[in-house]
């Protein structure tokens, strides 16, 4: 095995990543080029951050994303599904189509390129904690062939969207890694994604305006604040690195101890 600082760096491997405009995914692409990656971004709108290659797609347009994976071109070392928006934008279709259904058809377009060693990573929520109790009513959209198909059973299932549709697709983002991590692990290809508790991006700006201001305060934060976008992006960054090259088909919780705060509560009380 390499030196460990050697595992962590990047050299050579060309990484994708959406949602690179703002945000974890802005993050992300500074993380990544000081590892010595060849960083390819998409989001829909121009992003500041340096690139070495740009493709400007809208996550719910699959001919965008088929366009855009094929302008990619065929080697693809390292994916990352960081792009997202919330319930505050008032379109629940549109969350889960943009969330997941969008996230799952990119993947599927980049994935049959990629060869042993790489690894893809996506960034779920914390909102998706309950995936587990969840994962009957889930089942069915993570069942669907196709962006359009996805649609047609959110249109079919109104009661799964009725919070926003924004619990629904990160909780599909876990359930679909957990599926395809065997499919791939016989590839040599890694699947893994995050959970991140309340972090300071333009997401929470789509909140706050959309509930207020408490909706975030009263979420618990063991540690005592909210995340920055850096830490979610640090840890994205381990999963999809030779530091982590036996973990798959994980949620790892960046949550600063939310999650364990409810098991905790669960287990202790009467």
């Amino acid at each position: 095995m390499a030196p460990i600082h050697e595992l962590w760096r990047y050299d050579g491997k060309r990484a994708v990543v959406t949602g690179c405009a703002s945000g974890i995914g802005a993050c992300l692409v500074g993380q990544l080029r000081e590892l010595g990656a060849e960083v390819v971004g998409l989001d829909v709108v121009p992003p500041s951050v340096e690139l070495d290659e740009f493709h400007q797609v809208d996550m719910a347009d699959r001919a965008a994303i088929d366009r855009a994976a094929s302008a990619i071109g065929p080697r693809v070392d390292s994916l990352f599904n960081v792009a997202g928006v919330s319930s505050g934008i008032g379109n629940p279709l549109r969350v889960v189509t943009i969330n997941f259904l969008g996230l799952r058809q990119f993947t599927e377009a980049l994935a049959p390129r990629m060869k042993p060693g790489s690894s893809i990573a996506s960034v779920s929520s914390l909102a998706a904690a309950s995936y587990r109790e969840n994962q009957d009513s889930v089942r069915g959209l993570l069942d669907t062939g196709g962006m359009a198909e996805g649609a047609e059973w959110c249109e079919r299932n109104p009661d799964g969207l009725a919070d926003g549709g924004y619990r629904l697709s990160k909780e599909a983002i876990i359930l679909y890694t957990m599926a395809n991590a065997a499919t791939l692990g016989a590839r040599g290809i890694r699947i893994n994604c995050t959970g991140p508790g309340v972090t300071e991006t333009p997401i929470l700006d789509q909140l706050r305006t959309a509930y207020g201001p408490e909706y975030l305060d009263d979420i618990p934060k063991p540690l005592g604040r909210v995340s920055d976008p850096s830490e979610q992006a640090a840890v994205l960054a381990f999963l999809n690195s030779a530091v982590a090259s036996y973990v798959t088909g994980q949620v790892l919780w960046v949550d600063g101890g939310n999650v364990a705060g409810r098991i905790t509560a669960e287990t202790t009380s009467p």
